[in-house]
């Protein structure tokens, strides 16, 4: 009798011990989670929330392989990212959507997330990339208000670390917060847009120009590169206005902006400077490919024909080039060296109006001294 209560009560132990261990075991993640979610929760942009998404869930909780899945059907994502000069195109794990199409056939109509062992068929869409796929995965749909935004995808190379039957408060917690973060994210970034951006052209407007210079100087110094200026403006919009009208000059204003999109790169600033003027910052272009970039703007304007009220109206334009760059000029506050690279092509461009327009002048270098002149329209 004696030896089978010792040997109930070495097993009652054995049991005790492994549910201190569970315990403990639970309290780290616990603790590993808030940790964070508390770092997710204080991010405030949506390169540091995919930065975070991919790396730190990796290491926090000891992962193989994680992807994030962004739905992306009208390319905002990429363009805000484009924006910010981040480069989602080489992000491992990271996987613009260009429709819901993979999300359904995965999860129908419902939230909840797969977990168990990797099948090729229904998986592999969410690790393109993975050379070593792993042996089980969860994969988490991420959802808000009925609406899906992508999907969190965790994977292991332990065949049992997600199983069908496992328990899935912690994630579904986890989820629930990046999703949150995710839509505060999106429309922080869309609400940032669209304050900054010309409501008749499209493009963006003065404040978001003043903004964005000294963070593409400050990288061109960072970096040495040099960084070129183009103010271009639309050749006697007056006379646009008064012979067909404003209604005819805000089409030849939308038109306008469109071509000279078309022939800068995604990461180049465009911003209307106000009336019929425009400025371009191109980064990384010294002053020669910035003026071979110039004339294939005047070309594609002088080609542009706007269709109005069963007439044509022939457009020409005058561009200003100014370049900066870092390793041939004297140290500078970033504030002068923007308003010297604004003025120094505003002054280009007063001399192509002075030589008869439609035209490209190239300014002085900037920080040398810039004659004040009057400019005329």
């Amino acid at each position: 009798m004696e030896e089978d209560i010792t040997t109930d009560l070495c097993v009652l132990q054995s049991h005790l011990d492994g549910m201190l261990d569970r315990v403990q075991e639970n309290s780290l993640t616990l603790k590993r989670f808030q940790v964070f979610e508390m770092k997710l929760l204080n991010l405030n942009s949506l390169p540091a929330m995919i930065d975070h998404m991919l790396n730190e869930t990796k290491s926090f909780f000891d992962l193989d392989a994680v992807s994030f899945c962004l739905i992306d059907e009208k390319g905002d994502i990429a363009r805000f990212l484009n924006e910010d000069s981040y480069d989602y195109q080489s992000k491992d794990g990271l996987l613009l959507l260009e429709d819901k199409e993979l999300l359904k056939s995965t999860f129908g109509l419902s939230s909840r997330p797969f977990l168990g062992a990797y099948k090729q068929a229904s998986c592999a869409g969410f690790f393109p990339d993975f050379v070593r796929k792993p042996a089980s995965v969860a994969i988490i749909p991420l959802s808000r208000r009925g609406k899906f935004f992508g999907s969190l995808n965790l994977g292991s190379y332990t065949s049992n670390r997600f199983i069908n039957n496992m328990a899935t408060d912690f994630i579904e917690h986890m989820v629930s917060v990046v999703s949150i973060c995710l839509e505060n994210n999106l429309n922080y970034e869309m609400l940032r847009r669209t304050s900054h951006i010309d409501t008749l052209t499209g493009v963006n407007n003065r404040r978001f120009l003043e903004q964005r210079i000294g963070e593409e100087i400050d990288r061109s110094q960072r970096n040495d590169d040099p960084l070129s200026c183009l103010f271009l403006d639309i050749d006697f919009f007056k006379a646009i206005n008064d012979t067909y009208g404003h209604q005819a000059g805000d089409q030849v204003l939308a038109l306008v902006a469109g071509m000279i999109k078309k022939q800068l790169r995604s990461n180049d600033v465009l911003a209307r400077y106000g009336g019929e003027e425009f400025v371009a910052l191109l980064s990384t272009i010294d002053e020669v490919k910035a003026g071979d970039i110039a004339e294939r703007i005047r070309a594609s304007i002088k080609e542009l024909s706007v269709p109005f009220n069963n007439e044509v109206i022939k457009v020409t334009i005058s561009i200003g080039l100014a370049t900066y760059e870092p390793s041939n000029m004297p140290k500078a506050s970033t504030a002068e060296i923007a308003a010297q690279l604004i003025q120094s092509s505003d002054t280009a461009l007063y001399s192509a109006k002075k030589k008869g327009r439609n035209r490209v002048e190239k300014g002085r270098p900037v920080l040398d001294e810039v004659d004040k002149i009057t400019r005329i329209a």
